[in-house]
């Protein structure tokens, strides 16, 4: 059975204890409007004065926290609970309501108070949310799973409170049954408790922040995190479409965050010319001449000459036959070549970041020549720029080298008349 609630009732003057007593129906009713009257008044008091003094002292102040709680509605919520509670006390001054009616009506309005008041606690935790977002610590240490994760708790709370007092039962009790039941209530929330406990992890780990980008293929996102909240993390990708990724998929899969590459100041080119294995050969002297035309091969000429003519004087073999000697190559020449139009630009970085132009392994599409440098700007747009600028000076110069990029063939070689044989 429902455990009774005794409420506490001051007395009334003798006076007005004899009306209620001769006439219950007319003083209930007297007493009804008068309360109603003292709980719009002071609903009134609270709303037009109160409030509109707190709102005008809030301007005034350099506070932060009274702004965000003005703005999330704390002060106008707990008004609210002014009324609730004037009529909560004068219920048992009703004469012709019975006990069981006055303990019926205050449980309805005792409910009604905790419904406030948990609002107003959700609201002081959206407003502590709001000033911490405005701190530096914002950016690295998000706290919008937590806020999240306390209003579940607030909620929860409230629906153990309410349950105790609308069926005048203790709320260990409540908390008790609720015990019972949670292996149902894990089943039921099972995805959310994961993205609680996976948000917290990401947040107290570090591994998102909102304005990284990520990619996670298998979810086809790649982008901007746009926020990061209890359960989901919401990407905004390139194409300007959403992505919504339940947090704990952080946890059992694998993506890619760039914020280590926009914190740097570098951004890695790493391409490949595939090389015809064909047209690679070694170098005339008159081809050699011809080449010193390009200032920037000038000094890798003379060094590698004045190298190789100091090396065939310690070897007479060379001067034999052209098998037995060092000769320049066009591929390596062109390599060279690049290295120094590469450390000539100044959107490429010199030092501190690695500076690689390498062969690869031969294979059926031909030689893979790898470039492995960092432009300076980590800006998209600036990037492909750099990017796409180098390849084409590379693409265009490499005819000069007798070289040519290998392609597949396509109706045009098939449709160019066959070379005839001398």
């Amino acid at each position: 059975m429902p455990e009774q609630v005794v409420p506490v009732v001051v007395p009334l003057p003798p006076y007005l204890q004899e009306f209620a007593t001769a006439n219950p129906t007319w003083s209930t009713i007297a007493f009804l409007l008068g309360l109603c009257l003292v709980a719009w008044v002071a609903f009134e008091v609270s709303h037009r004065f109160v409030l509109k003094w707190l709102y005008h002292l809030g301007q005034r102040t350099t506070v932060e926290w009274d702004d965000a709680l003005l703005k999330r509605g704390f002060f106008r919520l707990l008004a609210w609970a002014v009324p609730l509670l004037i009529i909560r006390a004068g219920l048992p001054y009703l004469p012709a309501l019975g006990p069981g009616v006055t303990v019926i009506l205050q449980r309805t309005i005792v409910a009604l108070i905790v419904v406030v008041a948990a609002l107003a606690i959700t609201a002081f935790i959206r407003a502590f949310g709001d000033v911490y977002e405005d701190t530096p610590y914002a950016a690295t240490k998000p706290i919008k799973s937590y806020t999240q994760a306390l209003h579940l708790i607030v909620f929860a709370l409230t629906l153990i409170f309410l349950f105790g007092v609308i069926f005048g039962r203790s709320p260990l009790l409540v908390l008790s049954s609720v015990g019972a039941a949670s292996a149902i209530l894990l089943l039921v929330f099972r995805d959310s408790l994961l993205s609680l406990v996976a948000g917290m992890q990401l947040t107290a780990n570090d591994h998102i922040r909102v304005g990284d980008w990520i990619e996670m293929p298998q979810f086809m996102a790649d982008g901007e995190v746009v926020d990061v909240a209890l359960n989901t993390v919401k990407v905004q990708n390139w194409d300007l479409t959403f992505t919504i990724i339940p947090a704990h998929r952080f946890l059992e899969d694998s993506f890619k965050n760039y914020r280590g590459m926009q914190a740097s100041d570098g951004r890695r080119i790493e391409r490949s010319l595939f090389i015809d294995l064909r047209a690679i050969r070694f170098l005339t002297d008159e081809e050699i001449e011809d080449l010193r035309r390009f200032a920037l091969l000038r000094p890798y000429f003379d060094e590698k000459l004045s190298d190789i003519a100091a090396w065939t004087a310690q070897n007479p073999q060379a001067l034999e036959h052209p098998v037995n000697a060092r000769r320049l190559t066009n591929i390596g020449t062109f390599r060279h070549y690049v290295v120094r139009y590469l450390r000539s630009r100044p959107d490429i970085h010199q030092a501190n970041h690695d500076f690689i132009i390498r062969q690869l392994e031969p294979t059926s599409t031909g030689l893979p020549l790898e470039i492995y440098v960092f432009v300076t700007d980590t800006r998209w747009e600036v990037y492909e720029n750099v990017q796409s600028d180098i390849f084409d000076h590379l693409l265009a110069i490499l005819p000069e080298f007798g070289l040519r990029l290998y392609q597949s063939p396509s109706g045009w070689d098939v449709t160019q008349p066959k070379p005839v044989a001398a």
